[in-house]
């Protein structure tokens, strides 16, 4: 492909599978005049793997902002650039936000090249509702402030999906059970894509159990999914089909499932379509 002189590429590259990379990524990679990692040492090891060989400039939390004007005047000069994070999509939970605000308010060309995302393999195989899910990366160090965001995040009816580390699931997931109910669903997704890939479905605490029956089940990079909220007893007797009659009185298919879908806690394509068949009675 022609690589465009001025202009950022966004890159990602595999959460672990060297396979899931795009041959469009690799067109990249190869032909871009320097390559801004997250990590140049693990980097290095990718870019050898398929046989690039290409200058690396480090860009993480720490220097991103320091490194803004250097890789403007870069790309001002006419090279084109790459930005890659450690594993995944740049700029999910990883760096790189400052140089793209940055570079498109500068008026530089920023180009993505989609590709491996942990999040979306997530949800791709949990068996969770997926027509709306919010992220919330990783969770906070300390034990009070992971129980505020999951009674704050967890009263939400979509999907909620977050990262953890090796040495915090087990407490994470203890946090989970004292706030959720118990009967509330979620999905815990370990290694994904690579040898040791598991993927686990319960109760909070069935899931803390799981973790602490085996030590291996805590190695690892983990995407925890939980189900959004639960009908309340106020609204899990209230009939779906009336609600849809009424509302539909004054509102669009549309408007009226989406909110059916809100009061009641059903999915929203369920409400759709359930209200969609109404209509043609």
């Amino acid at each position: 492909m022609q690589i465009e002189s001025g202009t950022l590429y966004v890159v990602a590259t595999p959460i672990g599978n060297l396979g899931d990379i795009t041959h469009r990524a690799l067109e990249v990679l190869a032909g871009v005049d320097r390559i801004c990692a997250e990590d140049t040492r693990n980097s290095k090891k990718l870019l050898t793997h398929f046989g690039i060989q290409k200058p690396l400039v480090a860009l993480h939390d720490h220097n991103e902002r320091d490194r803004l004007q250097q890789l403007t005047e870069f790309l001002q000069s006419g090279e084109s650039l790459a930005l890659i994070s450690d594993a995944g999509t740049p700029l999910i939970s990883d760096p790189g936000y400052h140089l793209v605000q940055h570079l498109r308010e500068a008026g530089l060309k920023v180009v993505p090249l989609p590709g491996a995302c942990a999040i979306i393999a997530a949800l791709s195989v949990a068996g969770l509702p997926t027509d709306r899910f919010v992220f919330e990366g990783f969770l906070p160090a300390k034990s009070s402030g992971r129980k505020q965001v999951f009674k704050d995040r967890t009263q939400q009816t979509c999907t909620q999906v977050y990262y953890e580390s090796s040495h915090r699931i087990e407490a994470s997931v203890a946090d989970l059970c004292e706030v959720i109910e118990a009967d509330r669903r979620v999905v815990l997704a370990r290694e994904l894509t690579k040898l040791f890939e598991e993927l686990f479905s319960g109760t909070a605490a069935e899931l803390l159990a799981w973790l602490q029956a085996d030590s291996n089940h805590q190695r690892g990079e983990f995407v925890l999914m939980v189900q959004g909220a639960l009908p309340t007893s106020a609204t899990q007797g209230m009939a779906l089909e009336p609600l849809l009659k009424l509302l539909m009185d004054e509102l669009s298919v549309k408007q009226s499932a989406g909110l059916a879908a809100k009061i009641t806690g059903e999915n929203k394509n369920h409400c759709y379509k359930l209200a969609m068949s109404l209509r043609d009675l």
